[in-house]
């Protein structure tokens, strides 16, 4: 599904990148294992298109990639959920879903039910019993978090990037982080995890 190639990335002298080569698989967990600062989260950006400069080439379905910036990746089916999450903390959940994506009516005005019934729809989808209207500042951390996946879903993306999204959730979050990565891997997406090594026996 996806492909790094011989990718390299400096940051002014310092290199975080150096000849990486790997595959990653459909209807699989797909692991990228290191110690913090072994340059896993550099891999997955430019995998997403945030990181648009690198030596190396990505292949998406056979075909090279070079993504100008995050929308690129997104339009191509990948998503990221960033450890550090990339939410609007003061709107709604379905503000933030829907955000840049706005549904709108034959009136050109905001389809406000129709982005609620479909926030619905994802938030039933990742077990997570709230309303769309809730703002996300009042949301636990592994609640925004699967807020996050609940956005990579409505996108449709068929690669599902996530940053070591267990570092800052409890056990019980946890368990249902794992339920909605198996039912992703049964629908056949590209789960892409990174985690410390001490991390690995929780990945399947």
């Amino acid at each position: 599904m996806l492909q790094a190639k011989h990718i390299s990335k400096n940051f002014g002298g310092v290199k975080a990148l150096t000849d990486v080569n790997l595959q990653l698989h459909p209807g699989k967990v797909n692991a990228i294992i290191g110690e913090n600062g072994a340059g896993k989260s550099t891999l997955m950006k430019i995998f997403s298109g945030v990181h648009t400069q690198y030596e190396g080439e990505i292949i998406l379905n056979g075909k090279m990639q070079q993504f100008a910036g995050t929308k690129d990746a997104e339009a191509a089916g990948i998503a990221i959920i960033h450890q550090e999450l990339n939410l609007v903390p003061y709107l709604s959940v379905a503000e933030n879903i829907f955000l840049g994506r706005e549904l709108v009516n034959s009136f050109g005005v905001l389809d406000k039910k129709q982005m609620q019934q479909q926030t619905k729809i994802l938030l039933d989808k990742i077990n997570l019993n709230i309303h769309p209207d809730t703002t996300i500042a009042t949301l636990k951390v592994g609640q925004q978090q699967l807020v996050e996946i609940a956005k990579a879903l409505y996108a449709n993306a068929a690669v599902i990037i996530m940053d070591e999204p267990t570092s800052a959730i409890s056990d019980k979050e946890v368990d249902n982080l794992f339920s909605i990565i198996t039912q992703l891997k049964a629908e056949g997406k590209t789960i892409v995890k990174s985690c410390l090594p001490l991390q690995t026996t929780m990945l399947f």
